[in-house]
């Protein structure tokens, strides 16, 4: 295993970033060091639980591997995705995506916002990059609306119970599904090194559940995860050299 900063590293590394001989100033730029380092490796520790789960291990297995019990590695990684993901990095575009789910959805009379509904919502934001990489690969509107009307009925997960309800709702619920993209497109950003989560943070994030009806659809269309990573760096590369 390759090892990390030891505590010297660690600390000659955040007294250089403070550039300041003042306490104050390294105590603050410790913090956020520090802060930055947890998030990234709860990111990362959550990247590989979802690829156990969507390989089909059960919580026994992966609470067994992490050391602790099936409750608390429950608790910790599947509990949190229902609750409402923190949007703080998300780029306008990206939130833009999240308003047009909730239109997709009610058009579609779904009680809830689920990955179908995310991936569809993408499309009302044209200039974005996942849209141009869906466009790219010719993946249009259309043939998603189409696939995610065969799909949808019976990929309904974590669906609210009280159905009218949740359609007279100002924010219908996302399902477990949907909430575990958003905030795995955290993870996602953290993974390319990006302070801020776009429309390709979003599309990556898709794949992390195998099962979810974006994925399937995706899948069906054309572009697998190894393809959506080759489009996505690709496009990040040309961006960057028209910058």
């Amino acid at each position: 295993m390759t090892p990390g900063p030891d505590l010297q590293q660690l600390i000659d590394t955040i007294r250089e970033d403070a550039a300041s001989d003042d306490v104050l100033d390294q105590l603050g730029t410790a913090a956020g060091t520090i802060n930055e380092l947890t998030n990234t490796s709860d990111a990362a520790l959550g990247y590989f639980v979802d690829r156990a789960r969507g390989a089909g291990k059960s919580w026994v297995e992966i609470s067994a591997v992490l050391g602790v019990s099936k409750q608390a590695a429950h608790k910790r990684f599947a509990d949190s995705w229902t609750a409402q993901p923190a949007l703080d990095r998300y780029t306008p575009r990206t939130k833009a995506v999240l308003t047009g789910a909730k239109e997709v959805a009610r058009g579609m009379n779904h009680p809830f916002i689920g990955t179908e509904h995310l991936l569809l919502a993408l499309f009302s934001q044209p200039e974005s990059l996942a849209t141009r990489v869906l466009i790219g690969r010719g993946i249009t509107e259309e043939a998603v609306a189409a696939a995610v009307a065969v799909q949808s009925p019976a990929k309904a997960a974590g669906a609210p119970r009280d159905v009218e309800a949740a359609l007279n709702a100002d924010n219908p619920p996302y399902t477990r599904k949907a909430a575990h993209v958003l905030q795995g497109a955290v993870a996602e950003a953290l993974v390319l090194g990006h302070n801020y989560v776009g429309t390709e943070h979003l599309l990556l994030a898709f794949y992390r559940d195998s099962a979810s009806v974006a994925t399937e659809v995706l899948t069906e269309l054309g572009l697998d995860e190894t393809a959506a990573w080759a489009a996505i760096r690709a496009i990040l590369e040309e961006v960057t050299k028209d910058e």
